[in-house]
């Protein structure tokens, strides 16, 4: 099986050169310890995936611990999180880094144990998916910034990928095992969302009605690049708010979901304070909302719900591959329903971004974009789009094909 190079292996060796300890964390299947085994394939590794260590970490974590050779790859750490204070103890007494290498695919109490027990000894990585950059071997590991530096850097390293091929990532989605061989989409994914729900949901947060927690999942991925309203999904799906709200959380600390934040300052009197629901994943998406192949999907009534949440998450991969845990991405809309999709914060400047799925952008598609003039100075910006060449619209603002994420 051919191993795909990950762009986050440049932050794992430079967090290795400072931490006694690395946490990578991520969904289910977005090859975590793949990356760590080609890259440490010399290191001791052990599941806890496995019911027998598991049994013998949980039971008796001081020997278990003592008795596997360091540096260690501890994959699944959730399954057995009181082995972190053990690991605390053991990096309280070396000096060494990067003595444990750890996996963790349900956030949920996992992120609450680390902070008390490994806070200062741990840098942390946050792995999604596949990006186009990876998929298309391109060796440019910048997070994506609207600016002339970044274009100029980035065309350095030409990516050429067909409308169509574009629309076959979007549908399939990013995870590795989809690249690496011939895989069925539905069966992967059918196979994906009961092991989630089953071992992480079930056993980890003890929800019990998982075919209406599969509902719940299914009625945000029917939302993707909207306002959340979380009053109507709990009614359609027909739970409570407040567990709507827990299921949510599960769904975002596990990974699945991703909520984009709108940007929000004092000076701002009218903007809208929901966040806006996206998924991590489109493939995921897809087979949820049962869009068969993206044939069907590219002309659909969703597709440029699915093309703006698969631009959203490219750029949040940019981020996270070198090593930002929290990117610094809102959106823009106000009483008035004026609305820009993305904004970038960065320098004291807001780099406003247009999503279309369109061949033929516009100057009037940047028209919300000078609101942001009485809210902070406003830097570079664009139309990222389905528009094969980089050009400018006026002084501040570009057509950026989807090629340059």
């Amino acid at each position: 099986m051919k191993y795909i190079k990950r762009s986050a292996e440049n932050v794992i060796k430079k967090q290795e050169k400072i931490f006694k300890a690395i946490l990578i964390t991520g969904a289910r299947q977005v090859g975590k310890t793949t990356m760590l085994k080609n890259l440490k394939s010399n290191l001791n590794y052990i599941t806890l995936d496995d019911m027998i260590l598991n049994q013998s970490a949980k039971e008796d974590p001081n020997m278990f611990l003592k008795s596997n050779k360091k540096p260690l790859i501890i994959d699944e750490i959730q399954y057995a999180p009181d082995l972190l204070r053990y690991i605390k103890i053991e990096l309280d007494n070396s000096e060494e880094k990067a003595v444990f290498y750890l996996t963790g695919s349900q956030q949920f109490h996992l992120m609450k144990d680390v902070r008390e027990s490994l806070a200062g000894r741990i840098g942390i990585l946050n792995l999604l998916g596949l990006s186009l950059r990876e998929i298309k071997e391109i060796d440019f590991n910048k997070p994506f910034i609207p600016t002339e530096e970044y274009f100029r850097e980035r065309e350095k390293y030409n990516l050429d990928i067909p409308y169509n091929e574009i629309w076959d990532i979007i549908h399939k989605g990013t995870m590795p095992a989809l690249y690496q061989e011939e895989s069925d989409f539905e069966m992967f994914y059918s196979m994906y969302v009961n092991t989630y729900i089953e071992r992480d949901v079930r056993n980890l947060t003890q929800v019990g009605d998982t075919l209406t927690f599969f509902k719940f999942m299914t009625a945000l991925a029917s939302r993707i690049g909207q306002l959340l309203n979380l009053n109507t999904v709990a009614n359609e799906v027909g739970i409570s708010i407040p567990t709507a709200q827990r299921w949510l959380s599960i769904l975002v600390s596990s990974n699945i979901v991703y909520l984009l934040e709108p940007y929000y300052n004092n000076i701002m009197k009218r903007a809208v304070k929901t966040p806006k629901v996206y998924f991590l994943d489109t493939g995921l998406v897809s087979y949820l909302t049962k869009w068969k192949n993206k044939d069907v999907l590219e002309v659909g009534n969703m597709a440029g719900n699915f093309f703006e949440n698969f631009v959203i998450v490219e750029i949040i991969k940019s981020y996270y591959n070198n090593g930002e845990l929290r990117p610094p991405l809102y959106f823009y809309r106000d009483k008035e329903k004026k609305e820009i999709d993305l904004i970038i914060e960065q320098n004291g400047k807001l780099h406003p971004i247009e999503i279309k799925k369109s061949a033929n952008p516009t100057k009037d598609m940047i028209s919300n974009f000078k609101v942001l003039e009485k809210i902070g100075e406003v830097g570079e910006g664009g139309i990222i789009c389905m528009y094969d060449k980089l050009i400018n619209l006026d002084e501040k603002n570009r057509v950026i094909p989807y090629k340059y994420l």
